[in-house]
Formats: C-alpha cells, sequence, structure tokens
C-alpha cells in the first residue's frame, strides 16, 4: 500500500480483515514480522509510538485517551514530546484551532465537553505533533451528521496543507464523499486499491466481503401497539452514581412485542446511566419505575430480571459482554445453566451449545475453546448476540449492536434483531449511528441531557442529539 502526501487514504475490510494491526504497525504499537516500511522513500523501523511520532505519525483512535479531572491545554501538553509548557501549549491549541476551524475552549475541564468536542480535542493534540500522516480510526462512529461536516472540513485542510490521512471507517458513504483512495483488505491480504467515488457502496462492499451483501428484510410490525406493553418506565428520575455523568430526569416510555423502539443520543447524554438501570446493575427504590411484562422490577437485581425474560447486550463488549481471559464456552456458561445438572457442569452439552452459537451466527474463532479477546470485536459482538438470543428473551436491550462492526456483520446483526422482533420479542435499541436507527427501527426517541423526547420523525432526530 503506498499514500501519498495531501492524500485521503481509505483503508476499508471487515472485521478482523487486519486493518488495526496494519495500523498498530505503522503506529509503532505492533512490529511486523517481514516486509520492508518506506517513509518519504527511506525504509524506517518503527518499534514503538514515540519513534512514530518522531517521525511525522499521528493516530486519533477510536476510543478516545483522555484524562476527565483536567483541562484540554493538560490533555494535549502530557502528549507532547519536549517540555512541560503549559502556557506555550494552550497558545498552540488557540493557534491552532483557528486555523484549522476546531473551536474549543483550552481551559475546560474534559468532562464538560461533548463527545464530539473531545474529538476535536484528539485531533488537536495529534496536528500539534506536526505529523506528515495522520491515521484516524472510525472518526466518526459518535458523531451527529452535523458533527461529521464539520470534521470532513477540517480533513480536507489538513490534506490540503500536505499531510497524508488514512481513514478507517466502515461507513462507506462516508468514504465515498471524503477519500480520494481506498484500499480493500480481505483475510490479511490487500484485494485492491480504488478510486471510491467510482464505486457504489454495493461494489466496495462485494470486494470486502467477496460476496454481495444482501438488503434488509424489514416487514412493518403487526399490530405492536394493540398489545399489553412489554417494558414500560413512568417517572424514572435517579442521580447520576459517577461525579462525571447524567442526572435522568423523568424518563417514560412503553415498548411492546414486536416492535424495535430506538433512542438515538450523543454519548454522555445519559445512555450508560439509563442502561445500567435497566440491566438491573443498578437497582432502584421504587419498582413501579420499571415494569417488565406488567411486572414492577426496579429493585430487583441483574439476574432476577434475567429470569423473568430480559436479554441485555452491552456496548461494553471485552469486560462487560464477555470475560476476555475466558472461552466462548465459559462466556456462555455465565448466562445460562442448561448445562448445568445438579451443580455439575456437563463440558460436552456447554460445548455443544456453544459451537451452535459458532456456526448458527458465523463467528469466526477456533471453537469453544477460543478466548472471547482472541476474536475480532465484530465476531465477539456476533457470539454475544447469539447468546442472548439463545435465551429467547420477552424483551432484549442492546447498546451500540454494530459500532465498530464491518458492513456484512453489522447487517447480519440488524436483520437477526428485526427477526427476533417480529418472532414477538420487544427489543430496545440505544445507538448513536443514526442509518443504524433508520434501518431497523419502528419508533424513535432522543435523549438529551438525561431527558427522553416523545416519539419523534426521523427528520429531527440529527437535530434533537444536537439539543435543538
Amino acid at each position: 500500500m503506498e499514500v501519498a502526501p495531501g492524500e485521503i487514504h481509505a483503508v476499508l475490510g471487515e472485521n478482523g480483515a487486519g486493518k488495526s494491526t496494519l495500523m498498530k504497525i505503522v503506529a509503532g504499537v505492533v512490529q511486523a514480522d517481514a516486509g520492508t516500511i518506506l517513509w518519504n522513500g527511506a525504509p524506517v523501523q518503527i518499534p514503538t509510538p514515540a519513534a512514530a511520532r518522531r517521525l511525522g505519525i499521528g493516530m486519533v483512535h477510536q476510543h478516545f485517551s483522555l484524562f476527565e479531572s483536567i483541562s484540554v491545554t493538560e490533555n494535549i501538553a502530557v502528549a507532547l514530546d519536549g517540555k512541560f509548557d503549559l502556557a506555550r501549549t494552550r497558545r498552540q491549541i488557540i493557534e491552532t484551532a483557528s486555523r484549522y476551524g476546531l473551536p474549543v475552549d483550552p481551559d475546560r475541564l474534559l468532562h464538560h465537553l461533548s463527545v464530539g468536542e473531545r474529538q476535536r480535542v484528539e485531533i488537536l493534540r495529534a496536528l500539534l505533533q506536526t505529523p506528515q500522516l495522520l491515521i484516524l480510526d472510525e472518526p466518526t462512529s459518535v458523531l451527529t451528521p452535523q458533527a461529521v461536516e464539520s470534521l470532513f472540513a477540517v480533513l480536507r485542510r489538513v490534506a490540503d496543507e500536505g499531510c497524508a490521512i488514512l481513514y478507517i471507517s466502515h461507513k462507506l458513504d462516508e468514504i465515498r464523499t471524503l477519500c480520494h483512495r481506498a484500499t480493500v483488505l480481505r483475510g490479511g491480504r490487500v484485494v485492491g486499491t480504488v478510486d471510491p467515488t467510482e464505486q457504489s457502496a454495493a461494489e466496495l462492499a462485494h470486494m470486502m466481503v467477496g460476496t454481495a451483501v444482501p438488503p434488509i428484510c424489514h416487514d412493518p410490525p403487526v399490530g405492536a401497539g394493540d398489545r399489553t406493553p412489554i417494558l414500560e418506565l413512568a417517572g424514572l428520575s435517579a442521580r447520576a452514581d459517577d461525579p462525571f455523568g447524567t442526572d435522568l430526569e423523568d424518563v417514560a416510555l412503553s415498548l411492546h412485542e414486536g416492535e424495535i423502539l430506538g433512542i438515538a443520543g450523543i454519548s454522555g447524554n445519559g445512555q450508560s446511566e439509563l442502561l445500567s438501570i435497566l440491566s438491573g446493575e443498578r437497582v432502584l427504590t421504587d419498582a413501579d419505575m420499571i415494569r417488565l411484562d406488567g411486572k414492577p422490577i426496579a429493585d430487583l437485581g441483574a439476574a432476577a430480571r434475567r429470569r423473568l425474560g430480559l436479554g441485555y447486550i452491552p456496548e461494553e463488549r471485552l469486560g462487560r459482554g464477555a470475560v476476555p481471559t475466558m472461552s466462548l464456552a465459559e462466556n456462555y456458561l455465565l448466562t445460562q445453566d442448561d448445562s448445568v445438572k445438579h451443580g455439575l457442569i456437563d463440558r460436552s452439552i456447554l460445548r455443544d451449545q456453544t459451537s451452535a452459537i459458532i456456526e448458527r451466527f458465523d463467528v469466526k474463532c477456533s471453537g469453544p475453546g477460543a478466548t472471547a479477546r482472541s476474536l475480532s470485536g465484530g465476531n465477539l459482538q456476533k457470539f454475544i448476540v447469539g447468546r442472548e438470543i439463545s435465551l429467547a428473551p420477552k424483551l432484549l436491550i442492546v447498546a451500540q449492536p454494530s459500532w465498530g462492526v464491518d458492513i456484512a456483520a453489522a447487517r447480519f446483526i440488524r436483520q437477526t434483531l428485526i427477526d427476533l422482533s417480529r418472532a414477538g420479542t420487544a427489543v430496545l435499541v440505544i445507538s448513536e449511528e443514526l442509518d443504524e436507527l433508520f434501518e431497523i427501527a419502528d419508533r424513535l426517541m432522543v435523549l438529551y441531557q438525561g431527558r427522553l423526547s416523545p416519539v419523534r420523525e426521523r427528520s429531527q432526530i440529527g437535530l434533537m442529539m444536537a439539543g435543538a
């Protein structure tokens, strides 16, 4: 692969295709086993991220690496080489922010910033290192459509000044809009480099997957509104238990069997607080604030809610959705007890059940004994989705179902959620991906600063996420 000065170059591929590994090699996080890296025409070794920065390589990771309790200036200063000088760094931030149209207050504490503002901080930190190459990993995964347009304007300005940009994203329409060239990886190999403006999204997806990706089939719910609600929230208010969290205020909704209710919102507006309360990780004293199939459950823990028919797919796959060091079979056992007889685990049944999920949901792994952390993000997500669906839940709560997941896996997960709902399960999806919600949700609401809107039309959602 070759990247030219001033070029915005996309890197495409399924989960597990090798995109992150390749970028980590370029950024000095991982060492290559063989091959050559030429930097400005000369072969180089990049043993560490510090060595990459000295060469002029900067990377903005998908998950921000910022400190909540310190200021913007301090967050940027700790990452810069040379003398620690807050006054000088503050001046550089103001100058660079003005130059590239990245408005941010250098004196604000980070926990006061929105997700879009935090991303500006990450990009400013990379730009202050005067990179010749800037790597961006899923930079728009948590942005509103309006913030995406602003980011694209900044990236075009950076590229016009001669900086090369490597852009990793699963959003093919964005790549067709922004990027000059796209290199496609499949199974750890380059299968082609194309001009994305001359390819349709379907053609790019075909290159990534090797086959055509079928469209989503979304039949309307049949009489869902006439049925008894499966999930009811009434006057749900709760103080955040995190000093940097968001209080929930008078949240109310009703979700029926056979339908998908989508909740949109930018991260930091109360999603994590709402999810912890719905899942049972946090219990409330007033049981009637949450009803599951007519039963008050707000004072019940996670295990009791699961016994009543609640399934949960958290946003955090490793650590909350699955234990990284445990095998897939052991992670299956955490939420299932059908392989346990008289207090003893039947390992053969456990292997068979885990293998059935791996096969049904096309999880690419070495088998039931593979550790959770050995899987790519998309394959681990498919396993967790399969595990929860195998419970045949009355209610399934899903957070960010296809965040960072390739187009084929995202399509599979979304279709699975639709099929599950049409079989009678009530599905609540909380996501920052508007395209995802528009594709699968029957009704849409917006969570902003701890308050939940009434049901809204699609055209209103993006503006409401930004506070309108």
